[in-house]
């Protein structure tokens, strides 16, 4: 049976959907996870004002790479008008989706009364999606938070309007602005805005693994799921979750030699895409990522003493060198923290 969602006129050839992330799903992350078997994986948060300036690291972040399944650029901005015009140069790049961000809670962005500051002036969220809406031939969608906090949560009214504007799906984390991150996603209470609308509705908030995608569907009633922080360091956990729901098989983590080889592969795209020394910079966050969630033994000054080391290297091919026999030598032995650092010097001489 076929399965998956669809947002307009666009099939999305699956349930188990990607965020967007400022920092983590750049265009090298984005093709790595779809090569991993991710359906749907948006792009970084793209300020809407900075892309129709034309400025250039903005740009950068809305880059559509060739061979991609799906194109899902997300805008955010305060401006209807240059909400419009950042829609249009979104559909002219290649977005085969547009998603308005209305959840970011981060304080430089809802400072400058972007992102969830929006859950305050719905009115003004309305006036942006309409914009938005007017300006493209492309689904538009936004992704909200429950409200700003626990005495406003009104994620469900603004869902309702967002449907009557022409809005094709939304996302709802299910938490506060103010809560950030702190506490557990009430997919409950995602479950309200399901209710309220006729359009699909994505679970977003504290799902890492199987158990927690089938528990936040049955809680919410969602058509499907959103991927944030579970995929650090895992980019292939979209493509797992999308097989355990479809056919209730779990499959295992990749083994140490494939695992291995994403990371190595993510670093040279990396490199390729930025060059150097951005290329190593902006790769430096997931190779910390990726030696914390390694198949390593538990103790966490294993991966402590790695992870400091590796990220203070300022060539490619040191890394290349270092973590592989580093990965290769601590997944065999299970050494201690101590022989790590001998080891990673050791390395270093080879």
């Amino acid at each position: 049976m076929k399965t998956g969602l669809q947002i307009g006129d666009v099939w999305v050839p699956g349930r188990v959907l990607t965020a967007p992330m400022t920092g983590i799903t750049d265009l090298p992350f984005r093709r790595l996870a779809c090569r991993l078997g991710a359906a749907y994986v948006a792009t970084e948060m793209v300020a809407s004002a900075e892309l129709a300036r034309g400025r250039p690291d903005v740009v950068r972040r809305a880059a559509v790479g060739d061979g991609l399944p799906l194109t899902v650029i997300q805008l955010v901005g305060r401006d209807p008008a240059i909400m419009a015009e950042g829609t249009r140069m979104a559909e002219q790049a290649g977005a085969d989706i547009i998603d308005l961000n209305f959840g970011c809670p981060a304080k430089e962005v809802t400072g400058s009364a972007c992102g969830s500051a929006l859950m305050r002036t719905p009115d003004l969220a309305c006036r942006l999606m309409e914009a938005a809406v007017k300006a493209t031939s492309r689904p538009v969608t936004v992704k909200m938070r429950l409200g700003w906090d626990d005495a406003h949560r009104n994620a469900a009214e603004l869902a309702k309007r967002a449907e009557a504007i022409g809005i094709k799906a939304v996302t709802v984390h299910g938490r506060t602005r103010q809560q950030f991150y702190t506490g557990r996603a009430d997919w409950v209470a995602v479950g309200e805005v399901k209710a309220a609308v006729g359009i699909p509705v994505i679970v977003n908030g504290d799902i890492l693994n199987a158990e927690d995608a089938r528990e936040a569907l049955k809680q919410s009633g969602a058509d499907a799921l959103m991927l944030g922080r579970g995929v650090y360091g895992r980019p292939w956990l979209a493509a797992h979750l999308e097989r355990a729901l479809a056919d209730g098989t779990v499959l295992d983590e990749p083994g140490v030699d494939a695992r291995l080889g994403i990371v190595l592969a993510h670093l040279d795209a990396s490199i390729d895409f930025y060059g150097m020394p951005l290329g190593l910079k902006m790769f430096r966050k997931h190779l910390g990522w990726y030696v914390e969630q390694a198949p390593w033994p538990a103790d966490p000054l294993d991966r402590r003493a790695a992870k400091s080391h590796l990220c203070r290297l300022d060539e490619a091919s040191d890394i290349k060198r270092e973590l592989t026999a580093l990965w290769l030598n601590v997944t065999l032995s299970g050494n201690s923290a101590v022989e790590i650092k001998s080891q990673l010097v050791e390395a270093g001489k080879a």
